[in-house]
């Protein structure tokens, strides 16, 4: 028996986020070349980069874990599913909207991987997708997690329930329009 490296672009997305989580701990400058910052600006390249870096950036370990839980799990059979470039472009269409939406519509910045999980999550709900059909999974996943996050997003807590909304319908429309055409 031999270890295989199964699933590229979630186990390196995951092995870097351990990696960073460990970095900012060590040199705690380094923590906001990882988090989306409510002072955006379009002249700094470091901003540019932050719409995507977020992501890999996590406020503790237990958020890592949270987020890490899902993306292997789930993540490596959409990754097999739909491919590792194409795995990769949504993971990083996901994490590009949600940052925008965020700049755009509150004060606050963001941090961490919560989107591309839901968006995983709900993507993954479509793995078994047929034409003229939608998968009961999804709509059960669908009401489950983004149904939370709608009654969650009333409490007011450190959690950006609107990261996971658009993360999970990221993942709804994918499934949908690349399901439709495979």
């Amino acid at each position: 028996m031999r270890v295989r490296y199964n699933s590229p672009v979630i186990l390196t997305f995951s092995l870097a986020a351990i990696a960073v989580f460990g970095i900012t701990r060590l040199v705690p400058g380094l923590r906001a070349m990882f988090a989306l910052s409510p002072g955006f600006s379009a002249t700094s390249p470091v901003s540019w980069l932050t719409l995507f870096t977020y992501t890999l950036g996590h406020a503790g370990a237990a958020h890592l874990a949270g987020n890490l839980a899902f993306i292997l799990l789930v993540g490596p059979m959409v990754e097999e599913k739909y491919g590792s470039w194409r795995t990769l472009a949504m993971m990083a269409f996901t994490a590009l909207v949600t940052a925008v939406f965020q700049l755009l519509l509150f004060p606050e910045g963001l941090l961490g991987a919560s989107g591309i999980a839901l968006m995983l999550i709900i993507l993954g709900s479509w793995t078994n997708f047929k034409s003229g059909e939608i998968p009961l999974t999804f709509i059960l996943v669908a009401l489950l997690f983004l149904g939370r996050e709608v009654i969650d997003a009333v409490r007011p807590d450190q959690v950006s329930q609107f990261a996971h909304i658009i993360g999970g319908t990221t993942g709804g429309v994918f499934g949908l329009l690349i399901g439709r055409r495979k």
